[in-house]
């Protein structure tokens, strides 16, 4: 009996000690899934999301230098040739500025998933890219702000609606809800810069409120917030409340400055 009581007693400690090791094993993982979410794509997302900037910003800056080149290769073949193309000269290339569009294709929309502009709010620090359209692994994952296929470009009659994640993954947008009436958000872009002004923000609204991005921005929910007349917009979405996709945060802006680069 005694013998019985002791193996009894070792095959219960076995128990404890294999469920306390499973037990162990599953909250590492769990802590280490928690890290990867909050930490690791946060890291990974914002370094992306920083050289995609850099690579825009060469990339709008080098066909600048290419043009300037050529400008003044042109303009000192056409003073050594007549006399009137040198500095101040009145030939071909000084009187057109270079801007001819001779033989230029016409411009295409950016392709799905491809970043082409950069969006900057000086109250949070923040400047990130944005792409064409809102797919999770294409661009929200990557932590660029997502263009809403359909609505209007930036700076044009409309509504330039954005998304972006507000937590994990770069999280771009997870303090707009600290921005206030008067701040700006820039959006910059090859050709200009486009300041929008914040003008109007809706706390929270159902994710399925399709009203918020519409030409004309205004909530498809009672009061029904937003506006009654044409104009030129911006929208920035994003999940509320934090670590939850449940409801849509937005702020709303109007275009009041353009800027040529």
């Amino acid at each position: 009996m005694t013998q019985r009581n002791s193996r009894g007693r070792r095959a219960a400690a076995r128990g404890l000690w294999t469920g306390a090791e499973v037990v162990v094993t599953l909250g590492v993982v769990l802590l280490l899934l928690v890290v990867h979410q909050l930490w690791w794509t946060n890291r990974q997302a914002r370094a992306d999301a920083r050289h995609e900037v850099r690579a825009l910003q060469r990339e709008w800056a080098e066909p600048e230098r290419d043009k300037a080149g050529q400008e003044g290769k042109e303009g000192q073949s056409q003073g050594d040739g007549d006399g009137t193309g040198g500095r101040g000269g009145s030939g071909p290339g000084a009187a057109s500025g270079g801007r001819s569009s001779a033989g230029r294709t016409a411009p295409t929309g950016p392709r799905r998933d491809q970043a082409y502009a950069v969006i900057r709010i000086p109250r949070l620090g923040l400047a990130a890219p944005v792409a064409q359209g809102i797919s999770k692994r294409g661009v929200l994952d990557k932590g660029y702000v997502g263009h809403y296929p359909g609505t209007a470009q930036p700076g044009r009659a409309g509504n330039f609606a954005l998304a972006g994640h507000r937590n994990t993954h770069g999280e771009p947008f997870r303090y707009i809800n600290r921005l206030r009436r008067g701040d700006r958000i820039d959006v910059e872009t090859r050709d200009a810069v486009y300041t929008y002004t914040v003008d109007r923000t809706l706390g929270q609204t159902s994710a399925r409120d399709g009203g918020v991005i519409a030409a004309v921005p205004r909530s498809n929910v009672k009061p029904y917030p937003g506006y009654t007349a044409a104009g030129s917009y911006v929208t920035l979405t994003t999940c509320t409340p934090e670590f939850t996709s449940r409801y849509r945060l937005v702020v709303w802006g109007r275009l009041t400055d353009v800027r040529a680069r």
